[in-house]
This record gives structure tokens, sequence and C-alpha cells, in this order.
């Protein structure tokens, strides 16, 4: 008995280029789907209107003003990344979530995912407040979505499939992105680009090293991130916002 208990934990269940096991259902993406879904439940209940949802409390706390972000509140750069204007918005974005991110999981795994999908969602955010008009407010998981985009395109590159299809439908979106008004090119260039270097460290890296080039990579684009807030934080300077009867006010202080 022994021997073969032995030998059971000495066989390796197959395994994913990125090391995850083969065969693993998607869980994170239907939790962030739910998560998305209740933040958008708040706002469209606080606002009393599900189409003008962005007039809530919680859409005025968390979404992603340069200002306000300049003004110490940097927590806008992922929190703006749970919200959506409208239930159009919200359905869009999710329904991209589920067809993309499910293969993705898969293939990742769960902690891998996680990672991917946060650090790129950081990545449309960086970019909004590094090159973005400091009056528009953005909002929306787009920059985490492009973000796994670019880490389809990067897996099938891996696996030797044809990009095409994944090439195919990132350009169509980024060509809606300029074409469409309001709609944040920045923040989904920021995160295709962020996703796709992230997911390239994980089905790149080789075995023996796997998990320390994984866990470096996706380090070494958290560290990326903070140096080009940080050089834009100092360039914009010390600002203040207020609260009045007119609403929400922000300037530099000096």
């Amino acid at each position: 008995m022994d021997c073969v208990a032995e030998g059971a934990r000495a066989v390796r269940r197959p395994q994913t280029l990125a090391g995850a096991a083969v065969g693993t259902r998607p869980i994170v993406v239907p939790i962030l789907i739910a998560l998305n879904v209740l933040v958008y439940l708040v706002t469209a209940a606080q606002a009393g209107n599900p189409m003008r949802n962005s007039s809530s409390a919680l859409f005025h706390a968390w979404a992603l003003w340069p200002p306000q972000v300049a003004a110490g509140e940097w927590w806008r750069l992922a929190t703006s990344g749970f919200l959506h204007f409208g239930l159009l918005h919200l359905a869009l974005n999710m329904f991209a979530l589920w067809v993309l991110g499910r293969d993705l999981e898969v293939l990742l795994g769960r902690a891998r995912f996680i990672a991917v999908y946060l650090v790129s969602l950081l990545g449309g955010g960086v970019a909004v407040y590094l090159f973005g008009e400091l009056g528009t407010q953005v909002a929306g998981a787009s920059g985490a979505v492009f973000g796994l985009m670019g880490g389809i395109a990067v897996a099938a590159i891996r696996l030797k499939v044809n990009p095409r299809q994944a090439l195919m439908v990132i350009g169509i979106n980024l060509l809606i992105s300029i074409t469409i008004p309001g709609i944040s090119l920045l923040g989904h260039l920021g995160g295709l680009v962020i996703g796709a270097l992230a997911v390239a460290g994980m089905v790149f890296a080789p075995r023996d090293r796997r998990n320390l080039v994984q866990g470096g990579t996706v380090a070494a684009l958290l560290v990326l991130l903070v140096v080009l807030f940080v050089i834009r934080d100092v360039q914009l300077g010390e600002w203040m916002c207020v609260t009045g009867a007119d609403g929400l006010r922000c300037g530099q202080v000096g």
C-alpha cells in the first residue's frame, strides 16, 4: 500500500503550458462578473435610475477622475474598473469577459488569471492618469478586458495557433474605441499592452523556473505602473478637491 501511495504521489497531473492543472473549470470569471453586476446594481439603486447610475454616491467615490487621483485618491485607478455607465456598457463588457476569460482562466489557472486581470485593469487606469485629459471621468472593465484580448493573442502565438482571429478582434475593438466618442482609447491600450506582457511572462516561462519568471513578470509590471504613476503624480503637483453647494471642485494647491 505504501508503494502504491508513493507511486500515486509521483504521478504528476497534466498541466497546461502555463502550469495550470488540465481540466479545471473557470470560477474566477463568474465571480468577477457577479462583482461587476453587484456594483452596478448598487449604483443603479442609489441613483434611482438604471441608465443614470453614474450619478450615484458610489460611482462618485470610485470613478477615475485624474484630479481626484492627484489629490490622493489613488484607489480610483482600481475601483473604477468595477463601474459601468449604464446597462449596455455593463452588458458588453461582461459578455466580452465571459467569452475571453473562460479559456484564458483554464489555460493560466485561477491565481495567474486573477493576476493578469488585475494588472491589466491597473494598466488601463494608469494609462488614463498618465496621458488622459484632466476633465474626463473614466470607468469600466474595458482595460482589463483588453488585457485579456492581448493575452489571448499571445497565448495563440505560443500555442502555434493562427492568431489572426484574435488580432482582428483587437483591431476592430481599437477602431471602435477611436471612432466612437466617449470611449477611453487610452484605458484600452494600457490594458492591452500590460495584459499581453503579463500573459507572455506566463506562457513563455521555462518550466524549470516557471513560478519565478511568472511572479517576476507580474511584479515587474506592477513596479513599472507604480513608477509611471509617481512620475505623473509629480508632474501634476498637489491637488485638493472640495465638495460645495455647486458640486465637486478640484484645483492645484499653491
